[in-house]
């Protein structure tokens, strides 16, 4: 399958990539893994001869591209292509990075997102209990960082002071989806303001457009906004006097978001993660969706703690969480 003009480039700005007319005119797109949003490929990139490559032999360069006549898909592979990007540019062996998304050229009305490739060939949705999981053979030229270890780093990385802004702020740069569900991310200064808002209001109002008002449900949402957010999220008590700073979290992590792979098809294996709804939020945000789902045993979590401290007040770690899977 001939690739569309918008993708092609993109690649030929790619920074190790440096490819010939020649190159890319040969490159081939094929139908790879499935997605309930969108079609799923494969782009293979042969190499020149003489290129100075940092592919494994001088083999070809892969990527993968994701695409959707659906409208809302502009604004999904907005999202993801910044959500990846902002994890990305924190703990690089942790994902892969977005190229870039747009509109297909030849097919107006069609929308993609041009990311790294992710080699899921050795699979596995088990987490390291501690950072000897990378340890021997190939897998000692990576990272030698534990899952454990990249979201420590992640969640502990201030995030950057959004344009426009003189200090971080909590929100993104962009509206990213949770699913096929578009989340508000309108900066705000108060974490407490942001969770209540962006997300559980957000949610709720989103869901009452599709199915209709209900009462009960409508009475409960903003009675947890309007009394259990500020007990646990309001400034000055979250954090102490210094409070929170705002971070970069994956915002949908769950057992089927996570495995391992080799980003860019070369180098060692990894803990990677993929499809992410980011924001700048709270690093205990992280554990909602994580603890809701399972799939981070007790080595995975008493590695992170011991790298990443919970909060003050420490005592309502456990009520945050809880507030956190809503």
């Amino acid at each position: 399958m001939k690739l569309d003009p918008a993708l092609t480039r993109l690649l030929s700005t790619h920074p190790s990539l440096s490819p010939s007319p020649q190159q890319l005119s040969a490159a081939t797109l094929t139908s790879h893994g499935g997605s309930g949003f969108a079609s799923t490929f494969k782009i293979t990139v042969p190499s020149s001869p003489s290129s100075q490559s940092s592919a494994p032999n001088n083999a070809p360069h892969h990527f993968f591209a994701k695409s959707s006549p659906n409208p809302p898909a502009a604004t999904m592979f907005a999202g993801e292509a910044a959500s990846l990007n902002a994890i990305h540019s924190v703990v690089p062996s942790l994902c892969p990075a977005a190229l870039g998304h747009g509109e297909m050229e030849d097919s107006p009305g069609t929308y993609f997102l041009l990311t790294e490739w992710l080699d899921l060939s050795a699979r596995s949705f088990s987490s390291p209990s501690s950072s000897s999981s990378s340890k021997g053979g190939e897998e000692d030229q990576g990272s030698g960082m534990s899952l454990a270890q990249k979201l420590a780093r992640l969640h502990t990385t201030p995030a950057p002071v959004p344009e426009g802004y003189e200090k971080p702020m909590f929100g993104f740069p962009v509206t990213t989806c949770c699913g096929d569900t578009p989340q508000p991310n309108d900066f705000c200064s108060s974490w407490g303001e942001f969770y209540g808002e962006r997300r559980l209001m957000a949610i709720l109002e989103r869901g009452e457009g599709r199915n209709g008002r209900d009462k009960e449900l409508r009475r409960l949402v903003e009675r947890v906004v309007g009394e259990v957010v500020p007990r646990l999220l309001r400034d000055g008590h979250l954090g102490g006097e210094k409070g929170i700073v705002p971070v970069v979290v994956h915002g949908d992590l769950w057992a089927g978001n996570k495995g391992r792979g080799r980003i860019g098809g070369r180098g060692a294996v990894e803990e990677v993660v993929f499809d992410p709804s980011a924001c700048y939020g709270h690093g205990e945000f992280e554990g909602g969706i994580m603890n809701m789902f399972g799939g981070f045993d007790r080595g995975f979590w008493r590695e992170y703690w011991s790298l990443a401290e919970k909060d003050e007040p420490v005592e309502e770690y456990e009520d945050r969480a809880k507030l956190y899977e809503l």
